[in-house]
């Protein structure tokens, strides 16, 4: 009963994470190296990828003219100088293997950046398991070898420099993994309110300007030769959505998912999910209502305040209020594909901790969304689970928006410049 205890103990507390996720890394290293040598690789955007690639290299600046198998080029300008690096270190994009073993390195760095992330946090080690189980997540970076992976491993460097007052290098991380995929747009109203939080209105002002000008500077090339095409393509919001390649909403039928009308009603509930966590969780630190944050834009707080309100932006809140805002963006997706999936994997285990789910439930969920994702092609069941674990995982959030977090006092809490 005593080893029991302690057991349960070890679980319970966030100081064992500190030799539990070397343990879990190695462990996954070893798995990946096994996933890579005996699972085929499954050629699906790779091709296309180095087929825009090829074009851009030749000189084409024009968006509307680069074209792969896939269709044409519709991501931003960071995705092209990544694989146009990748392009060069694999032999012109053949030599498949390098390039899966460099995805590799790809999931391991991006596991350990949330691993931190977590560990800032104070997560229990139970939780981390989960972290390193997912079947889909290993397929989507190291045998499918999707962009996704890159604006993830941007998503959370991000994070945890935020979480880290590192306010400059968490913005340009962010805004280059903006650069690779526009998905990250789904956690910007977050990372705007723990930025004016965590700075203040004039600094966060400046950090948005940052974010503008690096993208500015990732797509000259092609906004000196086509800015509208450019724009239109690498930022399209207006993209055409088919049911058969659809995970998320296949039980409602293709009449009512390719309806406008449908496509409103998700429209309307991201905007509402999103002003109600900013109503009632992401204005915590500043103790303020939608409408008197509002009269603090134009009307600063004393110094005094503003130093009282960036103290409470803490890494539990920065975690929390970011993962919240990509989970609620999923939810109301009009259409998730397989590798939205890394936007969800390592989301879930946090937020359903933080909403106080046991932990039980908490890998019964997980399990039902692993499940659900890793059904090809979608059913309506398996969408019917991936909308609900979507759904419950955002209710837990708002739940664990609600917590007060235990500030834990480190150097950083000083370093307001970076």
């Amino acid at each position: 009963m005593d080893l029991i205890n302690r057991g349960l103990a070890i679980a319970r507390s966030p100081k064992h994470t500190a030799w539990l996720c070397p343990l879990l890394l190695l462990a996954d290293a070893a798995l990946c190296g096994l996933i890579v040598w005996k699972i085929p690789y499954t050629e699906i955007d790779w091709k296309a990828y180095m087929q825009q690639v090829i074009q851009y290299i030749t000189g084409e600046r024009d968006y509307v003219k680069i074209h792969g198998d896939t269709g044409p080029l519709v991501y931003p300008a960071a995705h092209v100088y990544i694989y146009r690096f990748l392009h060069d270190i694999t032999d012109d994009g053949t030599n498949i293997r390098l390039a899966q073993y460099t995805f590799v390195a790809l999931y391991l760095s991006t596991l350990a950046l949330v691993m931190q992330c977590y560990r800032q946090a104070r997560v229990p080690p139970y939780v981390f398991p989960l972290l390193i189980l997912s079947k889909r997540l290993h397929s989507i970076f190291m045998l499918r070898l999707f962009n996704d992976c890159f604006a993830v491993f941007f998503l959370f460097l991000a994070i945890l420099c935020f979480q880290r007052r590192l306010w400059t290098i968490g913005t340009l991380a962010y805004s280059f993994g903006l650069g690779v995929k526009m998905s990250l747009l789904l956690a910007l109203p977050a990372v705007g309110v723990v930025l004016w939080q965590g700075m203040g209105r004039d600094r966060a002002l400046k950090q948005a300007v940052v974010m503008a000008q690096l993208q500015v500077l990732l797509g000259y090339p092609f906004l000196a030769a086509n800015p509208r095409s450019y724009l239109t393509r690498a930022f399209e919001f207006s993209r055409q959505f088919f049911f058969k390649w659809t995970v998320n909403w296949r039980f409602i039928g293709e009449q009512t998912f390719l309806s406008r009308s449908f496509s409103l009603v998700l429209l309307a509930a991201h905007a509402g999910l999103l002003s109600v966590f900013l109503a009632t969780r992401w204005l915590k630190p500043g103790d303020s209502s939608p409408v008197a944050a509002l009269k603090q834009l134009i009307d600063l707080p004393t110094a005094e305040k503003q130093k009282m309100i960036a103290r409470r932006v803490t890494p539990e809140f920065v975690l929390t209020s970011i993962l919240s805002a990509i989970i609620i963006g999923c939810l109301c997706a009009r259409s998730l594909h397989y590798q939205f999936y890394a936007y969800i994997a390592w989301s879930t285990p946090f937020l359903l901790w933080r909403g106080g789910v046991h932990p039980v439930l908490i890998y019964g969920i997980w399990a039902a969304q692993e499940w659900a994702w890793n059904v090809y092609p979608s059913t309506n069941t398996s969408s019917i689970v991936v909308v609900g674990t979507l759904a419950v995982t955002v209710v837990a959030s708002w739940f664990g928006g609600d917590q007060k977090a235990q500030h834990q006092p480190t150097v950083s809490d000083h370093q307001h410049n970076d």
